[in-house]
C-alpha cells in the first residue's frame, strides 16, 4: 500500500533530468536469485558458525544495538522467531529491558539509539503479540526522550523534535532516523504527534530554505541534500562549505528521504523533489558520497531502505541514465562478500570494522533487493 500511494516519487524521478540513456540488457533474473539466495545463505552461516557468542550476543562490546540489527536481519530473511539463531538473539536483547521502558544498558549514553533498534528487532519479531508490552513500553520510553517540550524546548529550537546520543547532550538525524522507523515499527502513523515533531528538526536537517526550516545553513549550501544536524551550531560529518555551509553526504540524504516520507510527506512536496534532485546528482555505490567508504555500509542500508520506501524501481541519475538500483547494488554488495560469508568496512569508522555488525547491515540491504524470481 505505502508503495502505491507514493509511487509517482518513481515517476517524478524518471522525469527530473530529461532524456533517458537505454539501459543495458539485464541479467537472467533466475542467476540473480540464485545468487542472491547463496550470499544470504553464507552470511547467515557466517552468523550462526563464527560470529553469535554463546550468549545470543554479537559484538557484545559495543554494547546490544550490534545483537538488535542482526536479529532483526537475520529475521527478515525468512527466520522464525523461534530459530535457534534467532531465539538467543532475542532471549539476550530481553535481558537489557528496563523498567523505563529503554531497552539498553542501564547506565547506557545511547539509549535512545539502542531502545530504537531494539523496538524494531522486537517488533519484526512480534508474530504472535509476545512482545506487545514490550514494544508499548519502548515507544512510550523513546517519545518521552525525544527532544521537545518534555526537553525544556519550544518549537523554535534547531533541537526540537530530535533524538541524539546523550554523550553530545544534541539530536542529530542519524538518531532520529532510528527513533521514527522504530516509532513507525510500534504503529505510529505520520499524524502520531511525536512523528511530526521528529520531521521539524528532519526538516532543519536539509540544505532547503523553506518554511520548515529558516535556520542561516542553508542558504550557505542551496543544494537540497542533508546534513548531520542543525543542533549545538551545526555540524556535518562531511565538514563545511568555504562559506561556512554545512556540506550534504549520501547517508544522511536518504535518511532524510526514508524520514520524510514515513512521516508523510509527500512526493511533490519541494523537500521531497530537493532531495530527489540531490540523489540524481549523487548516485553511488562505490562510496558514501561526501564520506568516500565511511559509514559505507550504513549507507547502503539507507539508501535501499529510503528508495523502497519512495516506490522508486529505478532511479535516473543527472546524466541520464537509468538504473536498476536493486540489481545494481546487490551486484556490488555479491562483488564485496568475503570469503567466510560475512561484510567489513576497510574502513572502520562507526563500527564498520566489525563483520557481524556490517553483516547485519548487508542481510537488511538485501532484504529490499530480492531478485523477482526469488520473491514469493
Amino acid at each position: 500500500m505505502r508503495r502505491r500511494l507514493f509511487g509517482c516519487a518513481g515517476v517524478l524521478f524518471l522525469l527530473s533530468f530529461g532524456t533517458v540513456h537505454a539501459a543495458e540488457a539485464p541479467a537472467s533474473p533466475d542467476a540473480d536469485a540464485g545468487a542472491y539466495a547463496k550470499a544470504v545463505d553464507r552470511a547467515i552461516d557466517f552468523l550462526q558458525t563464527k560470529a553469535q557468542a554463546t550468549d545470543g550476543s554479537y559484538a557484545a562490546y559495543a554494547g546490544p544495538g550490534a545483537t538488535a540489527v542482526v536479529t532483526a536481519a537475520v529475521l527478515r530473511h525468512g527466520r522464525s522467531p523461534q530459530d535457534p539463531l534467532v531465539a538467543k538473539g532475542l532471549k539476550y536483547l530481553e535481558g537489557f529491558v528496563q523498567p523505563d521502558g529503554a531497552i539498553s544498558l542501564k547506565a547506557s549514553l545511547y539509549r535512545n539509539y539502542e531502545t530504537s533498534l531494539a523496538l524494531v528487532c522486537f517488533a519484526e519479531a512480534n508474530r504472535d503479540g509476545r512482545y506487545e508490552k514490550l514494544i508499548e513500553n519502548a515507544e512510550r520510553f523513546l517519545k518521552a526522550d525525544q527532544w521537545t517540550e518534555n526537553q525544556g524546548l519550544d518549537k523554535s529550537s534547531p533541537s526540537f523534535g530530535g533524538a541524539g546520543y546523550g554523550k553530545h547532550k544534541r539530536p542529530d538525524l542519524s538518531n532520529t532516523q532510528f527513533l521514527i522507523d522504530a516509532l513507525r515499527a510500534a504503529g505510529a502513523g505520520p499524524d502520531d504527534e511525536a512523528m511530526q515533531k521528529a520531521l521539524a528538526f528532519v526538516s532543519r536537517c536539509q540544505n532547503l530554505e523553506s518554511e520548515h526550516n529558516t535556520l542561516s545553513f542553508p542558504a550557505k549550501n542551496p543544494d537540497g541534500g542533508f546534513y548531520y544536524t542543525p543542533a549545538a551550531g551545526g555540524q556535518s560529518q562531511a565538514g563545511e562549505t568555504p562559506s561556512g555551509g554545512l556540506r550534504s553526504y549520501g547517508s544522511m540524504t536518504y535518511a532524510g528521504l526514508k524520514s520524510m516520507i514515513y512521516a508523510g510527506v509527500k512526493s511533490d512536496d519541494p523537500r521531497v523533489k530537493a532531495a530527489v534532485k540531490w540523489i540524481g546528482r549523487h548516485y553511488d555505490l562505490a562510496s558514501n558520497p561526501g564520506m568516500g567508504q565511511a559509514g559505507l555500509y550504513y549507507y547502503y542500508h539507507t539508501l535501499a531502505k529510503a528508495l523502497d520506501a519512495a516506490g522508486m524501481e529505478q532511479l535516473v541519475d543527472a546524466e541520464g541514465n537509468r538504473h536498476d538500483w536493486r540489481r545494481e547494488l546487490l551486484a556490488e554488495l555479491l562483488k564485496r562478500q568475503r570469503p567466510d560469508g560475512s561484510w567489513v568496512n576497510e574502513n572502520a569508522r562507526w563500527l564498520e570494522g566489525e563483520p557481524s555488525l556490517v553483516t547485519g547491515y548487508v542481510l537488511l540491504t538485501l532484504s529490499y533487493c530480492k531478485p523477482a524470481a526469488d520473491k514469493e
